[in-house]
Order: structure tokens, then C-alpha cells, then sequence
């Protein structure tokens, strides 16, 4: 009989990917192409899917006995779950104190794991939804951030506003400065001069 096929549960290590893509790989056109949507079924992490299936796919689709009704409320079945478990890992303890050797202990092992199973599958039924709320509240705090960003900023337009009104309203009046008085003295001194004149050329 040949011996199991090991398959991880993580991805391979990012190196392996990286290696192929370097500077000189990449220049060569000898880096490998993005791989094309897939059609038909896959393999990860030694689980078959299929490209036309859900994201959360059914119980039955996996072969597995559903528990709860098709209809149902996920806060009140993921309770009633909660409390089943509770009480088979009661009886599974009883069970190993008194006879471990029984075959009930294996029924309960099973009946254990299926029960963890369901909740496990209800709790992933909720993950579109938290992605839609992570999404929502990640979308509201860069809203409050960049609101609060523009506030701020007015509030310093504002203030620098007011300190450039403050510094105009201080600022001396400017006074006449020299070259503005000697033309006007010139002009006086030549319209004097020109006055003068027709009087001395009377004498």
C-alpha cells in the first residue's frame, strides 16, 4: 500500500514565486505569464473547488449531514449548537471515566466534530457581510479623517487671515521720500528764476 500524500495547508514560500520574476528574467521575457482564469475544477490545499461555485458552499455539497433546518436564524442556531456541543463534551467525559474502551467514545468524537463542522460553516456565512461592514467602516473613518483635515486647515486659512490683517493694520503709513521732494523744489527754483527775469530785463 503506498503512503499518503502529505499536502500543506499553507502556500509555499513567497521565494519560490519571486526567484522567477528578477530583473534579468523579467528583461528576457522569461518571467512566467499571469495564469488564466480557470474553468474548470482546482485543487487547494488538497480541497477540490470548482470555478462556478459559490464562495460558502452548501453542506451537501460537501457531503455533509445539515443539522439545521433550511431557514433559519444564524444567532439562534449557532446557540442552539453551542449548548449541543456543551453537552456531548459532558457525555463524551462521563464516557471516558467509566469505560473508555467503548465504541461511544468515537461516536461522540464524531458527533463532536460534526456539530463543530456546522458552526464553523455559520460563523463563514457571516464573512461577506463583515467584509461589506469592514469596508463601511474603513470608508466612514477616511471620511471623518479627511473632514477633519479640511477643518483644520481652514482653521489655520483663518488664523493666518487674521494675523496678516493684524500686521497691515500696524504697519506705519509711508512717508515722502527725497527723490519725490527734489523735483518739486527744482520746479520751484526754475519758476521763481523765470519770474525774475522780465523784471531785470525792464531795468
Amino acid at each position: 500500500m503506498g503512503e499518503a500524500t502529505q499536502v500543506s495547508s499553507l502556500p509555499l514560500p513567497p521565494m519560490q514565486y519571486v526567484g522567477l520574476y528578477t530583473d534579468d528574467n523579467v528583461q528576457r521575457g522569461r518571467a512566467p505569464s499571469p495564469p488564466r482564469p480557470l474553468h474548470e475544477g482546482y485543487s487547494m490545499f488538497g480541497v477540490p473547488f470548482h470555478g462556478e461555485e459559490p464562495v460558502i458552499r452548501p453542506l451537501e455539497s460537501q457531503g455533509i449531514r445539515r443539522l439545521y433546518p433550511q431557514n433559519y436564524e444564524h444567532k439562534k442556531e449557532l446557540k442552539k449548537l453551542n449548548h449541543s456541543l456543551l453537552v456531548n463534551f459532558l457525555d463524551m467525559v462521563d464516557v471516558l471515566i467509566r469505560c473508555p474502551d467503548t465504541s461511544k467514545r468515537l461516536e461522540k468524537k464524531e458527533d463532536m466534530s460534526l456539530l463543530f463542522v456546522h458552526m464553523h460553516h455559520l460563523i463563514n456565512e457571516f464573512r461577506p457581510h463583515q467584509a461589506r461592514e469592514t469596508l463601511r467602516v474603513l470608508l466612514d473613518m477616511q471620511r471623518r479623517q479627511r473632514l477633519d483635515t479640511a477643518h483644520r486647515f481652514h482653521k489655520h486659512l483663518d488664523k493666518v487671515r487674521e494675523i496678516l490683517q493684524n500686521t497691515l493694520s500696524v504697519l506705519p503709513e509711508p512717508e515722502p521720500s527725497a527723490a519725490w521732494q527734489q523735483p518739486s523744489q527744482a520746479t520751484g527754483a526754475a519758476s521763481s528764476s523765470q519770474g525774475q527775469s522780465p523784471v531785470q530785463g525792464h531795468c
